[in-house]
């Protein structure tokens, strides 16, 4: 099995790595195989080539490799919300979304125990399905206007009800 994935030029020395370390991780903990040109063509069989395939999404999204890479991990999940095209808009919500020094990324981060990155006209989440799921959902209440004082108190209430582990 063959999959193409589309990389942005300045994420591909990332996959690649120093020395092609990060390239030969990834080949070695999916056992699949890695091409780097324009894009990133994986080779491989069954659930590796998914793995490799979530991995080179996610450093290609703006995580670091280390973030990416815990996603072999059985629970952990790759969200990725598309954010609107419009440039007014795109800057309105990304501002939103990082906040002031990063603060509004970092408190949604440690309230939901998830990574996040803000890589252009997309925002990804790393995390269990259900912590993921519940960034996904703050991420999307301050998409569409919520306050954000309002966003974390829903996530310190879910926090309280030991909803987030």
């Amino acid at each position: 099995m063959i999959k193409r994935v589309a990389v942005p030029k300045d994420r591909l020395p990332i996959i690649i790595g120093k020395s092609g370390l990060v390239k030969k991780e990834i080949e070695t903990k999916t056992q699949t195989q890695i091409e780097v040109d324009e894009d990133v063509t994986i080779k491989g069989e069954g659930v590796g080539i998914l793995e490799a395939e979530n991995i080179v999404k996610a450093i290609s999204r703006g995580f670091t490799p280390s973030q990416a890479m815990q996603l072999l991990e059985e629970d952990r999940a790759l969200y990725i919300i598309q954010l609107p095209k419009e440039r007014k808009s795109l800057t309105r919500i990304r501002a939103r979304l990082i906040g002031k020094n990063g603060q509004a990324k970092k408190n949604i981060e440690r309230l939901t125990r998830s990574g996040i990155a803000v890589q252009g006209k997309t925002v990804s989440i790393i995390g269990t399905y259900e912590n993921a799921g519940y960034a996904m959902g703050a991420i999307e209440r301050l998409m569409r206007g919520d306050r954000h004082a309002t966003v974390y108190k829903y996530l310190e209430d879910l926090n309280a009800r030991d909803k987030i582990d």
